[in-house]
């Protein structure tokens, strides 16, 4: 009884502690944040070697590059990653990885912007270029925006947002200037996941927080929707453009 007791203390003080990661995390992103605009250029214009890992999701799943598929931690279970692709479009889509694979890809070399204030220059990422995913799905008329919504749940569900959540104006994504691209790999080799296997969102002229991880749907919508940090706190508004002192190069 002693060894299950000890075995269920430790199932019940992972979760506790990852909700207290998350609001630390959190915590001195507000604090940082409250800055931007108050300290010197020179001061932004440090930049750090090594992109950080910061994330709210809890750690439930990992993405299989070798198998294409998606395997569950708790459950134990595993099953085929797709892309959806839904909304306000004339084609509703659902890609397997693979298929991904197959659409025209692009390499792109951009800064990152983190809203704690530091910034890693030249990371090497490759994938895909939105306007593709527009031909498949054609959107109507009406859409003007864009959700895309992260795989797994968060530690903290801000006005009941359980998993993580970022829209864009669909004129930004498509906008040849943003250099918005879904990333599929990371200076050359499969992106890890702690970078967001199996795609993450790439807008180097927008601050980290927008660069939403784990892919797993996309949605045409009318109406621009807040992402999960602007629901955690207005601190986070949901256009994030990066300080233009902070930009080696102007979009």
């Amino acid at each position: 009884m002693a060894v299950d007791q000890n075995k269920n203390d430790l199932e019940l003080s992972a979760p506790r502690e990852g909700i207290r990661r998350g609001r630390r995390i959190f915590l001195k992103a507000v604090g940082i944040f409250s800055l931007i605009g108050s300290l010197p250029s020179t001061l932004w214009a440090f930049f750090i070697d090594k992109l950080g890992v910061r994330t709210v999701e809890k750690d439930t799943f990992i993405f299989e590059h070798s198998l294409k598929s998606l395997f569950w931690k708790i459950k134990k279970e595993r099953e085929p990653y797709f892309l959806i692709i839904d909304g306000l479009v004339k084609n509703k889509a659902r890609l397997d990885f693979q298929e991904l694979m197959k659409l025209p890809q692009v390499t792109q070399i951009s800064d990152f912007h983190c809203v704690e204030g530091w910034s890693v220059k030249d990371i090497k990422w490759g994938g895909i270029r939105f306007e593709e995913i527009v031909k498949i799905v054609k959107p109507l008329p009406e859409a003007k925006y864009v959700v895309f919504h992260a795989l797994g749940e968060t530690y903290d569900r801000p006005q009941g947002q359980y998993n993580y959540v970022e829209s864009f104006p669909l004129n930004h994504l498509l906008d040849p200037k943003k250099e918005c691209l879904l990333a599929l790999t990371m200076d050359g080799k499969p992106l890890p996941h702690d970078h967001g296997a199996p795609m993450r969102v790439i807008s180097p002229y927008d601050l980290g927080y927008k660069s939403i991880k784990f892919v797993y749907r996309i949605d045409f919508v009318k109406e621009e929707r807040p992402g999960w940090w602007t629901l955690a706190n207005p601190i986070y508004p949901i256009h994030a453009p990066v300080p233009a002192s902070r930009l080696r190069k102007k979009s």
